[in-house]
């Protein structure tokens, strides 16, 4: 099972220099990946109508291709997840293009998670509609694939018409992988049906996954994929820094089936940089990463 990191990035501050550091010191402690959080913009808490989500505008997101492009150029080896890119709140060829650059870029070291998302006001920001965006994912991803794949791609669909066109250049990865996160049974049957694995965001034990990992497991033996040809990616919160806790956790989720799982040191208290460093490394001892 690979052991990577979600960038804490919402508490670690926009200093080039500390984001430097943070990359390669991952890199160097042996972990598999880095994930990022997407978000173009926050709400006012304080705006007509009010404001129920968990980020505002005060919550600080670096976009998470430009912040890979960044990392790409200080490391060699640790690979990059988008955990989640909105995809339906961006253009699919502009997106294939930017995603096609940093896997290039970094040889072929992106994984692009995508989701759909639940933040309203960004949607109708960026000109997108959110009512359908369960459906627009689908012929989204496989608009994404095909530009991955061919120099020259002819498609009409529903949202999407490219007539002899292509990007250049490919990806490294052709296709990229691309994973699905969501936790309801439509996404969960739609991830099963077309993506290549689970990004698991809410629930923090094998246990509490298992209803969901069920219906996976049938709807991939539906369609006659094999189980190993899905990923599931976990998350782990580094919590008060209990090390027989995180051993457990990890021996659990290996045990279920994970192929990665993603140690989050944000919300346990970290107020500088330096802080969530020291706890890349204690985590990292203690696992014997």
């Amino acid at each position: 099972m690979k052991i990577g990191l979600v960038y804490p990035q919402t508490e670690y501050g926009s200093d080039p220099v500390a984001i430097r550091d943070y990359v390669q010191i991952a890199e160097g402690l042996g972990f598999s990946h880095i994930l990022a959080y997407d978000h173009v913009l926050g709400a006012n808490p304080d705006r007509l109508g009010g404001w129920q989500g968990v980020y505002t505008y005060q919550s600080a997101f670096h976009e998470p291709l430009v912040l890979f492009s960044y990392m790409a150029g200080f490391t060699h080896q640790i690979g990059f997840a988008t955990g989640i890119i909105i995809l339906p709140q961006r253009q699919t060829a502009l997106f294939a293009k930017q995603a096609a650059t940093l896997d290039v870029l970094s040889s072929g070291r992106l994984r692009v998670g995508v989701g759909l998302g639940w933040n309203q006001i960004e949607y109708t920001a960026l000109n997108e509609n959110f009512h359908n965006r369960g459906k627009r994912i689908e012929e989204q991803v496989t608009v994404l694939r095909k530009l991955w794949m061919a120099p020259l791609v002819d498609f009409s669909g529903r949202w999407h018409t490219i007539q002899d066109a292509g990007i250049n250049p490919l990806p490294v990865q052709q296709p990229i992988p691309v994973w699905f996160g969501g936790t309801s049974e439509p996404a969960l049957r739609r991830m099963a049906k077309i993506a290549d694995g689970w990004m698991i965001n809410r629930f923090p034990r094998p246990i509490d996954a298992q209803p969901a990992l069920d219906i996976i497991r049938q709807v991939l033996e539906e369609e006659g994929r094999s189980r190993s040809q899905f990923g599931i990616e976990a998350r782990m919160a580094y919590g008060d820094g209990d090390a027989d806790v995180w051993t457990t956790t990890v021996k659990e989720w290996q045990e279920a089936g994970a192929t990665h799982i993603s140690l989050n040191t944000m919300g346990a208290g970290f107020d500088k940089p330096d802080k969530h460093l020291a706890a890349l490394r204690l985590f990292a001892d203690a696992i014997g990463l």
